[in-house]
Protein backbone atom coordinates (compact mmCIF):
# COMPACT_ATOMS: atom_id res chain seq x y z
CA UNK A 1 0.00 0.00 0.00
CA UNK A 2 1.13 3.50 -0.80
CA UNK A 3 1.46 5.82 2.16
CA UNK A 4 -1.88 7.45 3.02
CA UNK A 5 -2.43 10.95 4.29
CA UNK A 6 -5.32 12.42 6.26
CA UNK A 7 -8.18 13.53 4.07
CA UNK A 8 -8.27 17.20 3.22
CA UNK A 9 -10.79 19.35 1.39
CA UNK A 10 -10.55 21.17 -1.91
CA UNK A 11 -12.62 22.80 -4.63
CA UNK A 12 -12.83 22.34 -8.37
CA UNK A 13 -12.76 25.46 -10.52
CA UNK A 14 -16.55 25.43 -10.63
CA UNK A 15 -17.03 25.56 -6.87
CA UNK A 16 -17.84 21.98 -5.94
CA UNK A 17 -16.24 20.62 -2.79
CA UNK A 18 -14.53 17.25 -2.88
CA UNK A 19 -12.27 15.17 -0.61
CA UNK A 20 -8.78 14.04 -1.49
CA UNK A 21 -6.17 11.74 0.00
CA UNK A 22 -2.57 11.12 -0.91
CA UNK A 23 -3.58 8.35 -3.30
CA UNK A 24 -7.05 9.14 -4.57
CA UNK A 25 -9.71 11.79 -4.99
CA UNK A 26 -13.35 11.41 -4.10
CA UNK A 27 -15.64 14.17 -5.27
CA UNK A 28 -19.18 14.84 -6.35
CA UNK A 29 -20.11 15.75 -9.88
CA UNK A 30 -18.93 19.19 -10.87
CA UNK A 31 -21.88 21.62 -11.00
CA UNK A 32 -20.93 22.47 -14.60
CA UNK A 33 -21.22 18.83 -15.57
CA UNK A 34 -17.56 18.18 -16.24
CA UNK A 35 -16.39 14.68 -15.41
CA UNK A 36 -13.06 14.41 -13.58
CA UNK A 37 -12.95 18.16 -13.21
CA UNK A 38 -9.81 17.90 -11.10
CA UNK A 39 -8.16 15.38 -13.44
CA UNK A 40 -8.37 12.81 -10.62
CA UNK A 41 -5.42 14.35 -8.79
CA UNK A 42 -5.23 15.87 -5.36
CA UNK A 43 -5.06 19.32 -6.87
CA UNK A 44 -8.04 21.09 -8.43
CA UNK A 45 -7.57 21.66 -12.12
CA UNK A 46 -9.32 22.25 -15.40
CA UNK A 47 -10.28 19.26 -17.52
CA UNK A 48 -9.12 20.45 -20.93
CA UNK A 49 -10.49 17.32 -22.56
CA UNK A 50 -14.05 18.06 -21.45
CA UNK A 51 -13.69 21.77 -22.20
CA UNK A 52 -12.52 20.97 -25.71
CA UNK A 53 -9.41 23.13 -25.65
CA UNK A 54 -7.32 22.43 -28.79
CA UNK A 55 -3.80 21.16 -28.50
CA UNK A 56 -1.03 23.34 -29.96
CA UNK A 57 -0.84 23.03 -33.72
CA UNK A 58 1.58 23.85 -36.51
CA UNK A 59 1.30 24.57 -40.23
CA UNK A 60 1.41 21.66 -42.70
CA UNK A 61 4.55 21.72 -44.87
CA UNK A 62 4.93 20.06 -48.28
CA UNK A 63 7.58 19.96 -51.02
CA UNK A 64 7.24 20.28 -54.81
CA UNK A 65 9.56 20.80 -57.73
CA UNK A 66 10.12 24.36 -58.88
CA UNK A 67 7.25 25.60 -61.05
CA UNK A 68 5.66 28.95 -62.05
CA UNK A 69 3.96 30.78 -59.18
CA UNK A 70 0.25 31.32 -59.74
CA UNK A 71 -1.57 32.01 -56.45
CA UNK A 72 -1.28 32.86 -52.75
CA UNK A 73 1.79 34.42 -51.16
CA UNK A 74 5.14 33.86 -52.87
CA UNK A 75 8.51 33.99 -51.11
CA UNK A 76 11.75 34.42 -53.04
CA UNK A 77 15.36 34.91 -51.96
CA UNK A 78 17.78 37.74 -52.70
CA UNK A 79 21.48 37.92 -51.94
CA UNK A 80 23.53 41.07 -51.36
CA UNK A 81 23.04 43.67 -54.05
CA UNK A 82 20.26 42.68 -54.26
CA UNK A 83 20.59 39.77 -56.64
CA UNK A 84 17.22 38.11 -57.22
CA UNK A 85 16.76 34.37 -57.62
CA UNK A 86 15.56 33.04 -61.01
CA UNK A 87 11.99 32.93 -59.66
CA UNK A 88 12.32 36.54 -58.57
CA UNK A 89 13.60 37.62 -61.97
CA UNK A 90 10.70 35.79 -63.65
CA UNK A 91 8.17 37.56 -61.41
CA UNK A 92 9.84 40.89 -62.07
CA UNK A 93 9.52 40.35 -65.79
CA UNK A 94 5.91 39.18 -65.56
CA UNK A 95 5.00 42.21 -63.44
CA UNK A 96 6.75 44.61 -65.82
CA UNK A 97 9.41 45.58 -63.30
CA UNK A 98 7.23 45.82 -60.18
CA UNK A 99 9.87 44.06 -58.04
CA UNK A 100 12.67 46.29 -59.36
CA UNK A 101 10.63 49.42 -58.66
CA UNK A 102 9.80 48.32 -55.11
CA UNK A 103 13.45 47.47 -54.43
CA UNK A 104 14.55 50.94 -55.56
CA UNK A 105 11.83 52.74 -53.61
CA UNK A 106 12.56 50.84 -50.37
CA UNK A 107 16.35 50.83 -50.92
CA UNK A 108 16.35 47.10 -50.33
CA UNK A 109 19.86 45.64 -50.47
CA UNK A 110 19.28 41.94 -49.82
CA UNK A 111 21.11 42.03 -46.51
CA UNK A 112 20.71 39.05 -44.20
CA UNK A 113 17.49 39.15 -42.13
CA UNK A 114 15.94 41.93 -44.24
CA UNK A 115 12.53 41.34 -45.84
CA UNK A 116 10.68 43.37 -48.48
CA UNK A 117 6.92 42.77 -48.41
CA UNK A 118 4.98 43.91 -51.47
CA UNK A 119 1.54 43.55 -53.06
CA UNK A 120 1.58 42.13 -56.57
CA UNK A 121 -0.49 43.28 -59.56
CA UNK A 122 -3.82 41.45 -59.68
CA UNK A 123 -3.28 39.96 -63.13
CA UNK A 124 -0.56 37.63 -61.78
CA UNK A 125 -2.84 35.84 -59.32
CA UNK A 126 -0.47 36.36 -56.37
CA UNK A 127 -1.66 38.30 -53.33
CA UNK A 128 1.79 39.18 -51.98
CA UNK A 129 5.47 38.62 -52.61
CA UNK A 130 8.11 38.51 -49.90
CA UNK A 131 11.67 39.17 -51.03
CA UNK A 132 13.86 37.75 -48.28
CA UNK A 133 17.41 39.03 -47.96
CA UNK A 134 19.95 36.32 -47.16
CA UNK A 135 23.23 38.23 -47.52
CA UNK A 136 25.73 35.65 -48.80
CA UNK A 137 24.28 32.14 -48.85
CA UNK A 138 27.75 30.61 -49.09
CA UNK A 139 28.25 31.64 -45.46
CA UNK A 140 25.03 30.00 -44.20
CA UNK A 141 25.30 27.38 -41.47
CA UNK A 142 22.72 24.68 -40.77
CA UNK A 143 21.25 26.85 -38.03
CA UNK A 144 21.02 29.79 -40.45
CA UNK A 145 18.82 27.75 -42.80
CA UNK A 146 16.58 26.73 -39.90
CA UNK A 147 16.27 30.33 -38.73
CA UNK A 148 15.58 31.46 -42.29
CA UNK A 149 12.56 29.16 -42.35
CA UNK A 150 11.41 30.56 -39.02
CA UNK A 151 11.83 34.17 -40.12
CA UNK A 152 9.83 33.55 -43.29
CA UNK A 153 7.06 31.76 -41.41
CA UNK A 154 6.88 34.68 -39.01
CA UNK A 155 5.85 36.95 -41.89
CA UNK A 156 3.19 34.57 -43.18
CA UNK A 157 0.16 35.31 -41.04
CA UNK A 158 -2.47 33.81 -43.32
CA UNK A 159 -4.33 37.13 -43.64
CA UNK A 160 -3.65 37.19 -47.39
CA UNK A 161 -4.76 33.62 -47.97
CA UNK A 162 -4.34 30.21 -46.39
CA UNK A 163 -1.49 29.09 -48.67
CA UNK A 164 2.06 30.29 -49.23
CA UNK A 165 4.95 29.06 -51.39
CA UNK A 166 8.67 29.46 -50.71
CA UNK A 167 10.87 29.13 -53.79
CA UNK A 168 14.18 27.84 -52.49
CA UNK A 169 16.80 28.56 -55.08
CA UNK A 170 20.02 30.49 -54.93
CA UNK A 171 20.22 33.87 -56.63
CA UNK A 172 23.66 32.92 -57.98
CA UNK A 173 24.87 29.74 -59.69
CA UNK A 174 24.60 26.94 -58.77
CA UNK A 175 20.93 27.74 -58.20
CA UNK A 176 19.94 24.47 -56.51
CA UNK A 177 19.54 24.37 -52.74
CA UNK A 178 20.33 20.97 -51.19
CA UNK A 179 17.61 18.68 -49.89
CA UNK A 180 19.10 18.97 -46.40
CA UNK A 181 18.90 22.77 -46.53
CA UNK A 182 15.31 22.65 -47.76
CA UNK A 183 14.41 20.32 -44.88
CA UNK A 184 16.11 22.71 -42.45
CA UNK A 185 14.00 25.60 -43.76
CA UNK A 186 10.89 23.47 -43.29
CA UNK A 187 11.91 22.65 -39.72
CA UNK A 188 12.37 26.33 -38.95
CA UNK A 189 8.93 27.12 -40.35
CA UNK A 190 7.40 24.29 -38.32
CA UNK A 191 9.01 25.49 -35.10
CA UNK A 192 7.99 29.12 -35.68
CA UNK A 193 4.38 28.17 -36.36
CA UNK A 194 4.03 26.69 -32.85
CA UNK A 195 1.58 28.55 -30.61
CA UNK A 196 0.38 27.71 -27.13
CA UNK A 197 -2.95 29.49 -26.94
CA UNK A 198 -5.40 26.73 -26.14
CA UNK A 199 -6.65 28.42 -22.97
CA UNK A 200 -7.64 31.63 -24.79
CA UNK A 201 -11.45 31.62 -24.96
CA UNK A 202 -12.18 35.09 -26.30
CA UNK A 203 -14.30 34.89 -29.44
CA UNK A 204 -12.74 35.59 -32.81
CA UNK A 205 -13.35 38.95 -34.41
CA UNK A 206 -15.97 39.35 -37.13
CA UNK A 207 -13.37 39.18 -39.86
CA UNK A 208 -12.11 35.87 -38.50
CA UNK A 209 -8.81 37.19 -37.19
CA UNK A 210 -7.55 36.13 -33.78
CA UNK A 211 -6.83 38.59 -31.00
CA UNK A 212 -3.14 38.64 -31.92
CA UNK A 213 -4.03 39.59 -35.53
CA UNK A 214 -2.60 36.29 -36.73
CA UNK A 215 -4.77 33.76 -38.50
CA UNK A 216 -3.61 30.24 -39.19
CA UNK A 217 -1.65 29.57 -42.34
CA UNK A 218 -3.12 26.28 -43.54
CA UNK A 219 -0.40 25.13 -45.89
CA UNK A 220 3.18 26.04 -46.68
CA UNK A 221 4.71 24.66 -49.89
CA UNK A 222 8.46 24.65 -50.46
CA UNK A 223 9.62 24.51 -54.05
CA UNK A 224 13.13 23.14 -54.48
CA UNK A 225 15.30 21.24 -56.94
CA UNK A 226 15.26 17.97 -54.97
CA UNK A 227 11.67 17.82 -53.73
CA UNK A 228 11.40 14.06 -53.25
CA UNK A 229 14.72 13.87 -51.39
CA UNK A 230 13.84 16.92 -49.30
CA UNK A 231 10.53 15.29 -48.41
CA UNK A 232 12.36 12.22 -47.08
CA UNK A 233 14.88 14.38 -45.19
CA UNK A 234 12.10 16.36 -43.60
CA UNK A 235 10.41 13.21 -42.32
CA UNK A 236 13.34 12.95 -39.88
CA UNK A 237 13.36 16.67 -39.14
CA UNK A 238 9.62 16.64 -38.56
CA UNK A 239 10.01 13.95 -35.90
CA UNK A 240 12.54 16.16 -34.13
CA UNK A 241 10.26 19.18 -34.49
CA UNK A 242 7.40 17.21 -32.97
CA UNK A 243 9.64 16.31 -30.05
CA UNK A 244 10.55 19.95 -29.53
CA UNK A 245 6.89 20.95 -29.54
CA UNK A 246 6.03 18.14 -27.11
CA UNK A 247 8.61 19.61 -24.75
CA UNK A 248 7.27 23.13 -25.29
CA UNK A 249 3.73 21.99 -24.52
CA UNK A 250 4.86 20.45 -21.24
CA UNK A 251 6.81 23.54 -20.15
CA UNK A 252 4.00 25.92 -21.07
CA UNK A 253 1.27 24.04 -19.21
CA UNK A 254 0.15 25.65 -15.93
CA UNK A 255 0.95 23.69 -12.79
CA UNK A 256 -2.70 23.18 -11.83
CA UNK A 257 -3.11 21.22 -15.06
CA UNK A 258 0.25 19.44 -15.11
CA UNK A 259 1.24 17.89 -11.80
CA UNK A 260 3.51 14.87 -11.32
CA UNK A 261 0.75 12.37 -12.15
CA UNK A 262 -0.41 14.22 -15.23
CA UNK A 263 3.18 14.56 -16.41
CA UNK A 264 3.66 10.82 -16.00
CA UNK A 265 0.48 10.26 -18.01
CA UNK A 266 1.91 12.40 -20.83
CA UNK A 267 5.03 10.23 -20.81
CA UNK A 268 2.84 7.13 -21.12
CA UNK A 269 1.54 8.47 -24.43
CA UNK A 270 4.92 7.53 -25.93
CA UNK A 271 3.79 3.91 -25.96
CA UNK A 272 1.95 4.75 -29.20
CA UNK A 273 5.38 5.16 -30.82
CA UNK A 274 6.69 1.85 -29.54
CA UNK A 275 8.31 3.16 -26.38
CA UNK A 276 8.10 1.04 -23.25
CA UNK A 277 7.03 3.27 -20.37
CA UNK A 278 7.11 2.33 -16.70
CA UNK A 279 5.93 4.65 -13.94
CA UNK A 280 7.15 4.09 -10.37
CA UNK A 281 4.94 5.41 -7.58
CA UNK A 282 6.05 6.40 -4.10
CA UNK A 283 5.84 2.90 -2.73
CA UNK A 284 8.03 1.53 -5.51
CA UNK A 285 10.56 4.34 -5.12
CA UNK A 286 10.66 3.87 -1.35
CA UNK A 287 11.56 0.21 -1.92
CA UNK A 288 14.45 1.42 -4.07
CA UNK A 289 15.65 3.69 -1.25
CA UNK A 290 14.95 6.89 -3.20
CA UNK A 291 14.52 8.97 -0.07
CA UNK A 292 16.17 12.10 -1.49
CA UNK A 293 13.61 12.40 -4.27
CA UNK A 294 10.72 11.58 -1.94
CA UNK A 295 11.89 14.23 0.54
CA UNK A 296 11.27 16.93 -2.06
CA UNK A 297 7.65 15.97 -2.71
CA UNK A 298 6.56 15.09 0.82
CA UNK A 299 5.15 18.56 1.49
CA UNK A 300 2.71 18.35 -1.41
CA UNK A 301 -0.72 16.74 -1.56
CA UNK A 302 0.26 15.50 -5.00
CA UNK A 303 2.26 12.26 -4.93
CA UNK A 304 5.67 11.93 -6.61
CA UNK A 305 6.53 9.60 -9.49
CA UNK A 306 9.40 8.50 -11.66
CA UNK A 307 8.76 7.72 -15.33
CA UNK A 308 11.14 5.48 -17.27
CA UNK A 309 10.92 5.47 -21.08
CA UNK A 310 12.80 2.81 -23.04
CA UNK A 311 13.36 2.99 -26.79
CA UNK A 312 15.13 -0.01 -28.32
CA UNK A 313 15.94 0.88 -31.90
CA UNK A 314 19.41 -0.66 -32.21
CA UNK A 315 19.94 -3.92 -34.05
CA UNK A 316 21.10 -5.48 -30.78
CA UNK A 317 18.15 -4.85 -28.47
CA UNK A 318 20.17 -6.11 -25.50
CA UNK A 319 22.99 -3.61 -26.03
CA UNK A 320 23.77 -0.91 -23.50
CA UNK A 321 21.57 2.15 -23.88
CA UNK A 322 22.40 5.80 -23.62
CA UNK A 323 20.63 7.40 -20.66
CA UNK A 324 19.06 10.83 -20.45
CA UNK A 325 17.81 12.03 -17.07
CA UNK A 326 15.57 15.03 -16.41
CA UNK A 327 14.52 17.06 -13.41
CA UNK A 328 10.73 17.28 -13.26
CA UNK A 329 9.69 19.65 -10.49
CA UNK A 330 6.24 20.52 -11.80
CA UNK A 331 6.03 23.50 -9.45
CA UNK A 332 8.73 24.80 -7.15
CA UNK A 333 7.75 27.12 -4.31
CA UNK A 334 11.12 26.51 -2.70
CA UNK A 335 9.42 24.54 0.06
CA UNK A 336 10.05 25.81 3.59
CA UNK A 337 12.92 27.88 2.16
CA UNK A 338 10.22 29.63 0.20
CA UNK A 339 10.94 31.76 -2.83
CA UNK A 340 9.94 35.44 -3.12
CA UNK A 341 6.48 35.98 -4.58
CA UNK A 342 7.76 37.94 -7.56
CA UNK A 343 8.37 35.59 -10.44
CA UNK A 344 7.24 32.47 -8.60
CA UNK A 345 4.71 31.78 -11.35
CA UNK A 346 7.61 30.95 -13.63
CA UNK A 347 8.35 27.94 -11.46
CA UNK A 348 5.77 25.97 -13.42
CA UNK A 349 8.69 25.56 -15.83
CA UNK A 350 11.03 23.96 -13.31
CA UNK A 351 10.43 20.69 -15.14
CA UNK A 352 11.99 21.79 -18.44
CA UNK A 353 14.68 19.13 -18.10
CA UNK A 354 12.09 16.38 -17.84
CA UNK A 355 10.14 17.94 -20.71
CA UNK A 356 13.24 17.74 -22.89
CA UNK A 357 13.70 14.07 -22.04
CA UNK A 358 10.11 13.25 -23.07
CA UNK A 359 10.52 15.33 -26.24
CA UNK A 360 13.80 13.62 -27.09
CA UNK A 361 12.44 10.10 -26.63
CA UNK A 362 9.47 11.12 -28.80
CA UNK A 363 11.88 12.31 -31.51
CA UNK A 364 14.03 9.17 -31.38
CA UNK A 365 11.02 6.87 -31.55
CA UNK A 366 9.20 8.88 -34.23
CA UNK A 367 12.22 8.82 -36.54
CA UNK A 368 13.01 5.18 -35.67
CA UNK A 369 16.48 6.01 -34.40
CA UNK A 370 18.85 3.04 -34.50
CA UNK A 371 19.87 3.33 -30.88
CA UNK A 372 18.90 1.95 -27.50
CA UNK A 373 17.98 4.88 -25.29
CA UNK A 374 16.35 5.24 -21.90
CA UNK A 375 14.85 8.44 -20.56
CA UNK A 376 14.23 8.81 -16.83
CA UNK A 377 12.42 11.69 -15.16
CA UNK A 378 11.79 12.40 -11.49
CA UNK A 379 8.40 14.08 -11.04
CA UNK A 380 7.66 16.00 -7.84
CA UNK A 381 6.02 19.14 -6.56
CA UNK A 382 7.96 21.17 -3.97
CA UNK A 383 5.47 22.71 -1.54
CA UNK A 384 5.58 24.02 2.06
CA UNK A 385 3.34 22.30 4.61
CA UNK A 386 3.41 20.62 7.99
CA UNK A 387 4.81 17.51 6.35
CA UNK A 388 7.44 19.27 4.22
CA UNK A 389 11.15 18.65 4.61
CA UNK A 390 12.77 21.17 6.96
CA UNK A 391 16.11 22.93 6.58
CA UNK A 392 18.53 20.90 8.68
CA UNK A 393 16.93 17.52 7.98
CA UNK A 394 19.15 14.61 6.97
CA UNK A 395 17.90 12.12 4.39
CA UNK A 396 19.27 9.04 2.74
CA UNK A 397 19.50 8.28 -0.96
CA UNK A 398 19.40 5.28 -3.28
CA UNK A 399 23.21 5.34 -3.45
CA UNK A 400 23.42 4.88 0.34
CA UNK A 401 24.91 8.34 0.85
CA UNK A 402 23.33 10.74 3.32
CA UNK A 403 22.46 14.37 2.64
CA UNK A 404 22.02 17.30 5.01
CA UNK A 405 19.35 19.53 3.50
CA UNK A 406 20.20 23.10 4.46
CA UNK A 407 18.02 24.74 1.82
CA UNK A 408 14.82 23.13 0.56
CA UNK A 409 14.95 25.34 -2.54
CA UNK A 410 18.03 23.42 -3.70
CA UNK A 411 15.71 20.52 -4.41
CA UNK A 412 16.39 19.59 -8.02
CA UNK A 413 19.74 18.00 -7.21
CA UNK A 414 18.01 15.75 -4.66
CA UNK A 415 15.61 14.51 -7.34
CA UNK A 416 18.41 13.95 -9.84
CA UNK A 417 20.64 12.17 -7.33
CA UNK A 418 18.24 9.25 -6.98
CA UNK A 419 17.22 9.12 -10.64
CA UNK A 420 20.87 9.14 -11.75
CA UNK A 421 21.60 6.32 -9.35
CA UNK A 422 18.63 4.30 -10.61
CA UNK A 423 19.68 4.82 -14.23
CA UNK A 424 23.18 3.49 -13.58
CA UNK A 425 22.16 0.60 -11.35
CA UNK A 426 19.48 -0.75 -13.66
CA UNK A 427 20.76 0.06 -17.16
CA UNK A 428 24.58 0.43 -16.89
CA UNK A 429 24.46 2.94 -19.74
CA UNK A 430 27.16 3.88 -22.25
CA UNK A 431 26.85 7.45 -21.01
CA UNK A 432 24.49 9.59 -18.95
CA UNK A 433 23.40 13.15 -19.67
CA UNK A 434 21.09 14.95 -17.28
CA UNK A 435 19.23 18.20 -17.85
CA UNK A 436 17.83 20.50 -15.20
CA UNK A 437 16.75 24.07 -14.59
CA UNK A 438 19.05 23.74 -11.62
CA UNK A 439 20.49 27.10 -10.59
CA UNK A 440 19.86 30.80 -11.00
CA UNK A 441 23.63 31.18 -10.86
CA UNK A 442 23.95 29.80 -14.39
CA UNK A 443 21.89 32.75 -15.63
CA UNK A 444 24.32 35.12 -13.95
CA UNK A 445 27.23 33.36 -15.61
CA UNK A 446 25.90 32.65 -19.10
CA UNK A 447 22.61 34.49 -19.56
CA UNK A 448 20.18 32.99 -22.06
CA UNK A 449 22.66 32.17 -24.83
CA UNK A 450 24.31 29.01 -23.52
CA UNK A 451 23.42 26.15 -21.23
CA UNK A 452 26.00 25.32 -18.60
CA UNK A 453 27.91 22.10 -19.30
CA UNK A 454 29.68 20.11 -16.59
CA UNK A 455 31.26 16.75 -17.34
CA UNK A 456 33.67 14.11 -16.09
CA UNK A 457 34.49 13.06 -19.65
CA UNK A 458 36.28 15.23 -22.22
CA UNK A 459 35.08 13.21 -25.21
CA UNK A 460 31.43 13.45 -24.22
CA UNK A 461 31.85 17.14 -23.48
CA UNK A 462 33.42 17.78 -26.89
CA UNK A 463 30.61 15.90 -28.65
CA UNK A 464 27.98 17.96 -26.84
CA UNK A 465 29.78 21.20 -27.67
CA UNK A 466 29.96 20.25 -31.35
CA UNK A 467 26.29 19.26 -31.44
CA UNK A 468 25.40 22.56 -29.79
CA UNK A 469 27.23 24.60 -32.40
CA UNK A 470 25.60 22.67 -35.25
CA UNK A 471 22.06 22.97 -33.92
CA UNK A 472 22.28 26.42 -32.35
CA UNK A 473 21.54 24.97 -28.89
CA UNK A 474 24.88 26.03 -27.52
CA UNK A 475 26.58 24.86 -24.34
CA UNK A 476 29.57 26.23 -22.44
CA UNK A 477 31.74 24.02 -20.29
CA UNK A 478 32.44 25.08 -16.71
CA UNK A 479 34.90 23.51 -14.27
CA UNK A 480 34.63 20.76 -11.68
CA UNK A 481 37.31 19.96 -9.12
CA UNK A 482 38.22 18.83 -5.60
CA UNK A 483 38.32 22.36 -4.18
CA UNK A 484 34.73 22.94 -5.22
CA UNK A 485 33.77 19.54 -3.84
CA UNK A 486 35.01 20.57 -0.40
CA UNK A 487 32.34 23.28 -0.32
CA UNK A 488 29.54 20.68 0.01
CA UNK A 489 31.07 18.74 2.90
CA UNK A 490 28.74 18.38 5.87
CA UNK A 491 29.61 18.07 9.56
CA UNK A 492 26.84 15.54 10.23
CA UNK A 493 26.19 13.77 6.88
CA UNK A 494 28.08 12.67 3.80
CA UNK A 495 27.31 15.97 2.09
CA UNK A 496 25.09 19.03 2.24
CA UNK A 497 22.87 20.21 -0.58
CA UNK A 498 24.28 23.75 -0.89
CA UNK A 499 27.81 25.05 -1.03
CA UNK A 500 27.55 28.69 -0.10
CA UNK A 501 27.07 31.87 -2.08
CA UNK A 502 29.83 31.56 -4.65
CA UNK A 503 30.06 29.17 -7.58
CA UNK A 504 26.52 27.93 -7.05
CA UNK A 505 26.21 26.21 -10.43
CA UNK A 506 29.53 24.45 -9.91
CA UNK A 507 28.77 23.18 -6.42
CA UNK A 508 25.40 21.91 -7.66
CA UNK A 509 27.23 19.95 -10.37
CA UNK A 510 29.75 18.68 -7.80
CA UNK A 511 26.81 17.39 -5.77
CA UNK A 512 25.48 15.45 -8.76
CA UNK A 513 28.90 14.03 -9.57
CA UNK A 514 28.93 12.30 -6.18
CA UNK A 515 26.17 10.06 -7.52
CA UNK A 516 28.01 9.07 -10.70
CA UNK A 517 29.80 5.74 -10.68
CA UNK A 518 33.49 5.58 -11.48
CA UNK A 519 33.99 5.00 -15.20
CA UNK A 520 30.56 6.24 -16.31
CA UNK A 521 30.81 9.12 -18.82
CA UNK A 522 28.46 11.81 -17.53
CA UNK A 523 27.43 15.33 -18.41
CA UNK A 524 25.15 17.74 -16.59
CA UNK A 525 23.37 20.49 -18.51
CA UNK A 526 22.07 23.40 -16.45
CA UNK A 527 19.31 24.83 -18.65
CA UNK A 528 17.86 27.39 -16.24
CA UNK A 529 18.63 30.15 -18.75
CA UNK A 530 17.58 28.32 -21.90
CA UNK A 531 14.76 25.93 -21.03
CA UNK A 532 12.08 28.41 -19.95
CA UNK A 533 11.44 32.12 -20.18
CA UNK A 534 13.72 32.07 -23.21
CA UNK A 535 14.10 35.08 -25.53
CA UNK A 536 11.89 35.18 -28.61
CA UNK A 537 13.77 34.12 -31.73
CA UNK A 538 13.13 33.36 -35.39
CA UNK A 539 12.13 29.80 -34.48
CA UNK A 540 10.48 30.26 -31.10
CA UNK A 541 7.93 32.77 -29.89
CA UNK A 542 6.89 30.60 -26.95
CA UNK A 543 7.77 30.89 -23.26
CA UNK A 544 8.91 27.28 -23.32
CA UNK A 545 11.72 26.71 -25.82
CA UNK A 546 12.07 22.93 -26.02
CA UNK A 547 15.81 23.44 -25.55
CA UNK A 548 17.87 20.28 -25.56
CA UNK A 549 15.85 18.12 -27.94
CA UNK A 550 17.79 19.11 -31.07
CA UNK A 551 21.06 19.11 -29.14
CA UNK A 552 20.72 15.60 -27.75
CA UNK A 553 19.13 14.21 -30.90
CA UNK A 554 22.22 15.37 -32.79
CA UNK A 555 24.52 13.91 -30.13
CA UNK A 556 22.84 10.53 -30.54
CA UNK A 557 22.59 10.68 -34.33
CA UNK A 558 26.26 11.50 -34.84
CA UNK A 559 27.78 9.20 -32.25
CA UNK A 560 25.51 6.38 -31.12
CA UNK A 561 23.43 5.10 -34.02
CA UNK A 562 24.71 2.01 -35.79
Amino acid sequence: MAEMRPETGGYCLHGKHYLVTRTHAVHATCPKGFVNCNLSSANPGLDIRQKGFPMSKTTAVSFTDIAPLKEGVAVILAEDGPTLSPAGKALDKASEGALTNAIKMRKFKGKKKSILDMIMPGNLGLSRVLIVGVGALKDFSEDDWVRLGGAIRGKLTGRDGPNATIVLERPKRPYAVSAEQAADVALGAMLRSYKFDKYKTKQAKKDGERDNNDTDLAKLTIQCANASTARRRFATQKAVGEGINVARDLVNEPANILGPKEFADRAKALTKLGVKVQVLDEQAMRKQGMDALLAVGQGSDRPSFMAVMEWKGAKDKSGKPVAIVGKGVTFDTGGISIKPAAGMGDMKGDMAGAACVVGLIHALAARKAKVNAVGLIGLVENMPSGTATRPGDVVGSMSGQTIEILNTDAEGRLVLADVLCYAQEKYKPKWVVNLATLTGAILVALGNEHAGLFSNDDKLSDKLTKAGIETGEKVWRLPLGPKYDELIKSDIADMKNIGGRWGGSITAAQFLQRFIKEGTPWAHLDIAGTGMGSPKTEINQSWGSGFGVRLLNRLVAENDEG
